[in-house]
């Protein structure tokens, strides 16, 4: 996800938007919807998080092609949300973020929904 894109040439020079960028920004918009538990990376994901290294794009892969972008989001939600209205909350916060913060179009964001989070919170034990 390390590549650059040129989102337009002006009067004093270029903007290039990395990647990982449009990734960052993807995780907070989708972490910000009440019912996302959590982001699923992938098994290198979990590796370089054992080595200390954070990683903010987990369980996202982000696809640029002139200047228009499709994202692919994978997450964990909570039991007992509805897991249909989450989804689309996460497409359309997502959407939004990249738009508002780049300037780029974004033709997709796709939520694959890896998991659900079956642990009860200890604040909803005490109710």
């Amino acid at each position: 996800m390390a590549e650059n894109t040129i989102i337009d040439s002006y009067k004093h020079g270029k903007v290039n938007i990395a990647d990982d960028v449009i990734g960052v920004i993807s995780t907070i918009a989708a972490s910000e919807i009440k019912g996302i538990k959590a982001l699923n990376g992938t098994f290198q994901d979990d590796v370089l998080e054992l080595i200390g290294k954070k990683n903010f794009n987990k369980g996202i892969q982000v696809n640029m092609n002139d200047n228009i972008v499709h994202v692919d989001l994978s997450v964990i939600v909570d039991y007992g949300t509805k897991i249909h209205e989450v989804a689309k909350e996460v497409q359309e916060n997502v959407k939004l973020a990249i738009e508002s913060m780049t300037g780029l179009q974004v033709a997709a964001v796709n939520v694959s929904i890896e998991g659900i989070n079956t642990k009860i919170e200890k604040d909803n034990m005490k109710s």
